[in-house]
C-alpha cells in the first residue's frame, strides 16, 4: 500500500534530501537501511537516473558508490563527462531485495513503488531543471519515457522530453521554455553481468551512448 510523499514545496536539494529520510510512502523503508536520495550539485547539466540504490548505496546512504557506480565512473572518464558536474539519482529510493542468509539479494522495484517514489524525482527535476537526462536501464526507462520503451531497441537516442514537476523559464526573446532531452543506455550492473569475454563490447557501446550526451553537452 502506497500513501503521499513528503515533499516539501518549494525546497532545495538539501531539504529534499533531509525530508526524504523520513520517507514511508511505500513498504520498502521499514526492511531498507535508509533512504538513498540524490547526489550532486544543483547547477548540474546531466542528470543520470538509475533503478533503484544496491546493497552498498543503502548501507552507505549515497547513489552510485559500489561496483555499478566505480563502472560508471570509468564509462563517464572515457566519455569525457564529469561526474562532479552530474547529478545522479534513483527512480525508487530504498532499495528493495530479499533476504538469502547474511545476503540480500536485489529485487527489481515493481509500478507502485515507482509511483510513490515519482514525487521525489519530479522535486528534483524541478530543482535542477537538466538539459539531459540520462536512464540507466529498463526500468528507469520505462518510468520516464515509455512503458513501451525497449533498450536494446532505442538506446543511445536523444528524445525531447518534459520532465516531471519541471518548472520553466523564459530563456530568450520568444519565451521559448529551454529544452530538455532524454537519452537510454544500459544500466552499468548489466554490463557487469555480461559474460566476461562479451563485457568489454557491452562496456564500449554503454560509453557510445555517453558520448552522445557529451556531445549534447558541447
Amino acid at each position: 500500500m502506497t500513501s503521499t510523499a513528503p515533499v516539501p514545496t518549494d525546497a532545495g536539494l538539501s531539504q529534499l534530501r533531509h525530508a526524504a529520510g523520513g520517507c514511508q510512502a511505500c513498504e520498502l523503508w521499514e526492511p531498507a537501511t535508509q533512504t538513498v536520495f540524490g547526489e550532486g550539485p544543483e547547477t548540474a547539466r546531466v542528470v543520470f537516473v538509475g533503478e533503484q540504490p544496491g546493497d552498498q548505496e543503502d548501507r552507505a546512504g549515497e547513489p552510485f558508490v559500489g561496483p555499478s557506480g566505480k563502472l560508471l565512473d570509468r564509462a563517464l572518464e572515457a566519455a569525457a563527462i564529469d561526474r562532479r558536474d552530474a547529478y545522479v539519482t534513483n527512480a525508487v529510493k530504498h532499495f528493495r531485495f530479499e533476504p538469502r542468509g547474511k545476503r540480500r539479494i536485489h529485487q527489481s522495484p515493481n509500478a507502485e513503488h515507482l509511483q510513490a517514489c515519482r514525487p521525489w524525482l519530479a522535486a528534483e527535476f524541478a530543482v535542477l531543471q537538466p538539459e539531459v537526462v540520462v536512464c540507466l536501464g529498463a526500468v528507469a526507462a520505462k518510468a520516464l519515457i515509455s512503458p513501451s520503451f525497449r533498450i536494446t531497441r532505442e538506446r543511445g537516442q536523444l528524445l525531447p522530453w518534459t520532465p516531471p514537476g519541471a518548472t520553466w523559464h523564459e530563456d530568450d526573446e520568444d519565451g521559448a521554455p529551454a529544452q530538455t532531452w532524454v537519452i537510454a543506455t544500459t544500466h552499468p550492473s548489466a554490463v557487469l553481468r555480461t559474460p566476461e569475454e562479451e563485457r568489454p563490447a557491452a562496456f564500449d557501446a554503454m560509453v557510445a551512448d555517453l558520448r552522445v550526451v557529451a556531445t549534447a553537452l558541447a
